[in-house]
């Protein structure tokens, strides 16, 4: 029997990178699995490379949206029990280069758009469940041009344990999972040029171990986090970085 067996498991952001793997590995683990996205193409493709899957289109930006969510799951599900928060906004720029509405659409996808679908969520995740926020190392170190992408990765993760405290009494339990520098298709979203160049061969060489994560070793962790094993596992971060910020 899998680690996931019986389990409802909804992961946002899931048609690339750590969130599509890590569907493949929960549905490998027995659980029944649903995915959002933004885009529909993209949905339809993980939906046929993951096999059964239910599809949601959602941006996790959008905060009305975050309700729609729960009103679908509900009409099909008996109950959520757990809850991966995956979908994020990962632009890098310089102090210089932000605006206003750049930082409201970072904001939003990463910390704004995940408490709102926390609080949608609230009636339907069961006792006991595992909800578990995508945080970052970027949080703990002091890498040049992630200022408004650590700031709210701090946030996400300062929400784990903060609604750990509120909802524990419920029997929902809320952890952050931080990825250190990992091989996905979003490290090729932080641009090109000079600037950029540098800034990917010092997140390179941030890594103590030598080499970057892979999405393998960041859903395995996912897995953990979601099953029972981890009950004992309460309001904290557990961080998956190659020892970028303990080294």
């Amino acid at each position: 029997m899998g680690r996931l067996t019986n389990k409802y498991a909804l992961i946002t952001g899931a048609t690339s990178g750590i969130g599509l793997e890590t569907a493949r590995q929960f549905l490998d683990e027995g659980a029944t699995v649903a995915i959002t996205g933004r885009n529909e193409q993209a949905l339809l493709d993980a939906q046929k490379m993951l096999g059964d899957v239910l599809i949601i289109k959602s941006d996790a930006a959008n905060i009305a949206g975050q309700q729609q969510v729960a009103l679908e799951l509900a009409a099909v599900w008996p109950r959520l029990d757990v809850l991966y928060i995956n979908a994020g906004d990962v632009t890098h720029h310089p102090v210089e280069a932000w605006d206003e509405a750049a930082y409201d659409r970072l904001m939003n996808t990463n910390l704004k758009g995940p408490f709102f679908l926390i609080q949608a969520l609230l009636s339907l995740l069961a006792s006991p469940s595992s909800v578990i926020v995508c945080g970052s190392v970027s949080a703990r170190i002091g890498l040049p041009q992630t200022s408004v992408y650590a700031a709210s990765k701090a946030g996400i993760l300062s929400l784990a344990r903060t609604l750990s405290g509120e909802l524990h009494p419920r029997g929902i339990r809320v952890n952050g999972l931080s990825p250190g520098p990992t091989e996905t298709p979003a490290l090729g979203k932080l641009g090109n040029g000079p600037a950029t160049d540098a800034l990917r061969k010092s997140i390179q060489e941030l890594v103590p171990i030598g080499r970057l994560g892979t999405v393998l070793e960041l859903a395995k962790a996912a897995v953990f986090l979601a099953s029972d094993e981890s009950a004992f596992v309460v309001g904290t971060d557990l961080l998956v970085d190659g020892g970028v910020a303990n080294l």
